[in-house]
């Protein structure tokens, strides 16, 4: 195996259903891709090519080989790294309503007690800008960094919103970019990735247990350690974002979302209304 066998990256964007096109892509055999996010480009560049390319160790009778890391897209190092590596390889980003996919990322790390309850601590531009949060949403100057060292041929862009409307359509989108044009792409999984509301041990006990998760960990699928988190287990109830706030992150993503529609070629501002939120 080469880094020229690799042919295609899912680059982000976090919180973007992109788990569930990677779940998707993998029902069909002829694609490999890894489970874990592989981060090589971002996180890992020094464990070097071997190491990297042991994650597709064995694979060589795919058609394709991928893999995804999110942070791809928020790590400035990547886009050039992944040109000197990789100058041949698809890129797929999947994009999410930027206010929508801050709110969604600041929950996911509320479940894990990485955050605290304060949200206008992480999300509110006049105080959490420069943060993960936020900066996860600036688009435009994440896909620009690719933009200047690929030809756009090469970067498919897609839009969350239309995976919502349909499934279906939105993952054929994703074969034919692939160049896998068969008329009956596998089905897409119906089921949602990553489900907010399935019950969660609460953040502050999670806090107070933590210096046992490596001892635990042996013992996480044994039927007793299931069932005693089961009673200890149970939905959260997230800080909400008030309108207020909603309002200033709008603003906040304005001008990236404004030049990021002129890019794709589509009409972004509903992005900036006020909408329900989905965790």
């Amino acid at each position: 195996m080469e880094m020229r066998d690799i042919d295609f990256l899912i680059i982000g964007a976090t919180k973007s259903a992109t788990t569930w096109l990677q779940q998707s892509l993998q029902q069909d055999p002829d694609i490999f891709m890894p489970d874990p996010e592989v981060h090589y480009f971002s996180r890992y560049y020094d464990r070097g090519d071997e190491w990297y390319l042991s994650n597709f160790a064995g694979q060589e009778h795919r058609r394709l080989r991928g893999e995804k890391s999110n942070s791809y897209m928020d790590v400035p190092e990547a886009a050039a790294r992944i040109k000197e590596k990789l100058p041949h390889a698809l890129l797929i980003a999947q994009l999410r309503n930027p206010v929508d996919r801050a709110y969604s990322d600041y929950c996911m790390l509320y479940r894990r007690a990485e955050v605290g309850r304060d949200i206008a601590q992480y999300l509110d531009p006049r105080k959490g800008a420069g943060g993960r949060f936020l900066n996860g949403g600036l688009y435009f100057q994440q896909l620009q960094a690719y933009l200047d060292r690929f030809p756009a041929d090469r970067l498919l862009v897609l839009l969350y919103e239309d995976l919502k409307a349909d499934a279906r359509t939105h993952l054929g989108r994703v074969r034919s970019f692939l160049k896998l044009e068969d008329n009956l792409p596998p089905q897409p999984l119906a089921k949602k990735v990553k489900d907010k509301s399935e019950p969660v041990v609460n953040p502050a006990l999670r806090r107070v247990l933590r210096p046992l998760k490596p001892v635990v960990a042996p013992f996480r699928q044994n039927a007793g350690f299931r069932k005693l988190r089961s009673l200890i287990a149970g939905e959260l109830r997230y800080a909400p974002l008030s309108r207020d706030l909603r309002e200033r992150m709008a603003d906040y993503y304005a001008p990236e979302t404004e030049k990021l529609g002129a890019l794709v070629g589509r009409d972004l501002t509903g992005w900036l209304r006020n909408q329900g939120l989905e965790k």
